[in-house]
């Protein structure tokens, strides 16, 4: 009888399922997940099930059906869309920060030095206190040019001495002396060729224009990346990138190994691929963020923008003292070129009576105080050191991205290799899309790159072409368009100022002549090709 009932037990116990049998493995811990991430537990399976319906995850046993497996795909890439804008915020925040500081500093210095013009100017009696709208209005057209209006300081410099050497004249000129609109406007033409105000003028339009160009460029410079960083970080993940994401952070769960952390290859992989044309931004960035670099440092170079800046009053009043003491040599050329003035008994040049030298601040006698060069330092060291910050961000992202999927991995063989626990062997791939051809982790085709940003890599040319003319002290805004990098652009007026006249800083509109022009000479040149062959038949016969 012991036979039997042996046999009978051995039976019963081979029928009992084990822990062993994978098809029953409870889904516990992968429906509270579940719950957990906002989604009902409608259809989730109490065991684990047969995975063949998987289409992102590796078949086999499974706690995850097909609407699981797609739900799980769009939340890894609403986080991790979410993780890009956060990264993108964050650097958005630091430029503006940026823009802010040196907007606050160089405003500031505009303002400190308008307030320095009754100071330094007074000295010239009415040819000050009857003429503050003139010294006024030259302010006005540099502030109006760094926020953004479309104003050329060359012009508005030169118009500025001539009306400057308009009033000054007048004022030197007898009392019994009516000079008309049109003399005067002889006498100022006489600029150019005999200098009155020595080399003023010349040399402080140069240093004037360098500094302002620079220092608007760089402002737009800051708002440009800006708005790069704005658009790229609101691209949305590829198709092929999800089920990536799919694949690296929710699969592991499917197959009950919640607890073991992608390898950090295998997520560099995965997010080098689905960054793969955010990184093809990182040639033409360094290269903006480069010579923004560089553009910051101009500023302290000599003379430096705060020198340049708070010195405007001094070089006006040397300009004013040169004329003053030269006056009587100038008046004569002026009677040689625009003849006497129109009264009768002023045919001649009255001699003036030597004038005293004012004891006014002349330009070069200038100093800045030492407050004001620390400051400088100060602020063109923070601004050199942030931008530094900021130039390898695009290939950096998807290290940043790793960083915070991978934590806590300290074994590369312990690790989810995107089909089980252990070591991940393919390398590692380089950044851009076109390295990507042979990315095991996300399908790419390389030869359809994301148009959203190959439009802000032409943006960032444009930017970094405007900011190599702005440190050769170029009015980069009136070049010709053709010179200029064109493309769609970005629509934007620094500061709110837009130009009345003129396209935005941003876009260039079609040189519609040119157009004309280039289809009228093909039309032409059509037209020739065609009576050619009849020539040649009439001279056959």
């Amino acid at each position: 009888m012991r036979l039997p009932v042996l046999l009978c037990a051995a039976v019963c116990l081979c029928a009992v399922p084990g822990p062993a049998a994978g098809a029953d493995r409870s889904c516990a811990d992968l429906r509270q997940f579940y719950t957990g991430k906002g989604f009902t537990l409608a259809g989730v399976p109490q065991t684990e099930i047969s995975g063949e319906h998987l289409r992102m995850c590796p078949q086999g046993p499974t706690c995850c059906t097909s609407t699981m497996e797609e739900n799980l795909a769009g939340l890894s890439a609403q986080e991790t869309e979410g993780l890009i804008r956060e990264a993108g915020r964050s650097l958005q925040a630091a430029f503006n920060a940026l823009h802010r500081s040196f907007d606050t500093y160089f405003t500031e210095l505009h303002a400190t030095s308008e307030r320095s013009l009754q100071e330094v100017l007074s000295p010239l009696g009415p040819l000050y206190s009857q003429n503050t709208r003139l010294y006024g209005d030259l302010y006005a057209d540099l502030r109006q040019y760094y926020r953004g209006s479309a104003l050329n300081l060359d012009e508005n410099l030169s118009d500025f001495w001539s009306r400057l050497l308009e009033r000054t004249f007048k004022a030197s000129a007898p009392t019994d002396v009516t000079l008309s609109e049109d003399y005067l406007e002889c006498v100022a033409k006489q600029q150019e060729t005999l200098r009155p105000f020595g080399d003023v003028p010349r040399d402080m339009k140069a240093k004037v224009i360098r500094a302002f160009v620079t220092a608007r460029s760089f402002v737009q410079g800051l708002l440009v990346s800006t708005e790069v960083v704005r658009k790229v970080s609101q691209v949305s993940l590829s198709p092929e990138c999800v089920k990536a994401l799919m694949k690296l952070v929710y699969c592991p769960h499917c197959r009950g190994l919640a607890s073991v952390k992608p390898c950090p290859n295998y997520c560099a992989n995965v997010m080098k691929g689905c960054l793969a044309n955010q990184a093809d931004l990182d040639p033409e960035w360094q290269n903006l963020i480069d010579i923004m670099m560089q553009v910051a440092s101009s500023f302290s170079t000599a003379p430096s923008l705060d020198v340049v800046l708070d010195s405007i009053p001094a070089r006006i009043y040397e300009a004013v003292h040169f004329l003053q003491d030269n006056m009587d040599t100038f008046t004569a050329k002026v009677y040689q070129t625009c003849g006497p003035p129109g009264e009768p008994g002023t045919g001649s040049p009255t001699a003036h009576e030597p004038r005293r030298k004012s004891s006014s601040l002349t330009a070069s006698e200038y100093k800045p105080s030492p407050t004001a060069g620390l400051r400088l330092e100060m602020q063109v060291s923070d601004l050199y050191s942030k931008l530094r910050e900021m130039r390898l961000y695009w290939i950096q992202l998807p290290v940043a991205l790793c960083s915070k999927v991978v934590a806590g991995v300290n074994s590369q063989d312990k690790c989810w290799n995107g089909i089980t626990k252990a070591r991940y062997l393919p390398e590692v791939m380089g950044d851009g899309l076109a390295n990507q051809i042979n990315n095991p982790e996300v399908e790419l085709d390389i030869t359809k790159p994301d148009m959203t940003i190959r439009q802000q890599i032409m943006q960032l040319k444009i930017m970094s072409n405007r900011l190599k003319n702005a440190l050769e002290g170029n009015d980069v805004d009136f070049q010709d368009a053709s010179d200029d990098i064109s493309g769609s652009g970005s629509g934007m007026c620094v500061g709110g100022q837009c130009p009345r006249s003129r396209p935005g800083l941003y876009a260039y509109s079609p040189d519609n002549n040119r157009v004309r022009g280039a289809a009228t000479s093909h039309a032409g040149l059509c037209g020739l090709l065609l009576l050619l062959p009849l020539t040649v038949l009439l001279l056959q016969r």
